[in-house]
């Protein structure tokens, strides 16, 4: 069970953090460095938790971590329904004190960061970009904490920096969730286009996911001839 509370404290701290400064720098392509400081907070927040609960749990905080952690044998279906659970849980209580440090308290700053299609991107064309970055991001994490070619210690850095890199390419298409947790919260208080459009953030990471446990047992399962003594 503490597996689990791990989990859902890690993405509640994400989505408080992560969200949190993007609404309090008021997020904008138009403003390069609402982009660059919501990108290092999303990041920042994952090497917290990476550094905190990594002994606990993995610190996946994301269900598209743990799809891809499923897909390559590296826990049980059960196990992983349960951390993908509390990680929604998570993200909906990081959500709702976000909400209430805005919206509900008077702020005239408002919102929760949720996520959707930004001006001039299609449907299809978030998707897409949610499945490419997804997919990017948890081959990052699958190779980064592997038990043999992984960075030890230093993988929780790494993930928190190619989170940051996937902030600053995508915001412009999705405003990035790379998360379905991360974008289920703040979607139910935020309502909406975020809402109608939550689908795209759920199926998107799910698929990238897919592609980068695929990716990674081609890569990264050791075949005979490497196995091989010289």
């Amino acid at each position: 069970m503490k597996k689990y509370l791990a989990e859902m404290v890690g993405t509640m701290v994400l989505v408080l953090m992560g969200c949190g400064t993007a609404v309090s720098l008021g997020c904008s392509i138009l403003a390069p460095a609402t982009v660059v400081g919501t990108a290092l907070a999303f990041g920042l927040s994952v090497i917290a938790m990476a550094y905190t609960i990594g002994n606990i749990s993995g610190c996946h905080i994301n269900p598209a971590i743990t799809l891809g952690c499923m897909l390559t044998g590296r826990m049980k279906t059960k196990e992983g329904l349960m951390y993908m659970l509390f990680q929604t849980i998570g993200g909906i209580l990081g959500a709702l004190i976000l909400f209430l440090c805005t919206k509900a308290s008077g702020s005239v700053i408002t919102g929760t960061g949720a996520n959707a299609c930004q001006a001039g991107v299609s449907i299809w064309g978030g998707l897409v970009a949610e499945v490419v970055f997804t997919a990017i991001f948890v081959l990052v994490v699958l190779g980064t904490t592997d038990s043999k070619k992984g960075a030890g210690n230093f993988a929780g850095l790494a993930i928190g920096l190619t989170l940051v890199l996937v902030h600053l390419v995508c915001i412009r298409y999705t405003g990035t969730s790379v998360n379905p947790a991360r974008s289920i919260g703040p979607a139910l208080f935020e309502g909406g286009k975020a809402l109608s459009q939550l689908w795209i953030f759920i199926a998107g990471p799910f698929i990238g996911a897919a592609i980068a446990a695929g990716i990674w047992k081609l890569i990264g399962t050791d075949c005979n001839c490497c196995s091989r003594k010289n």
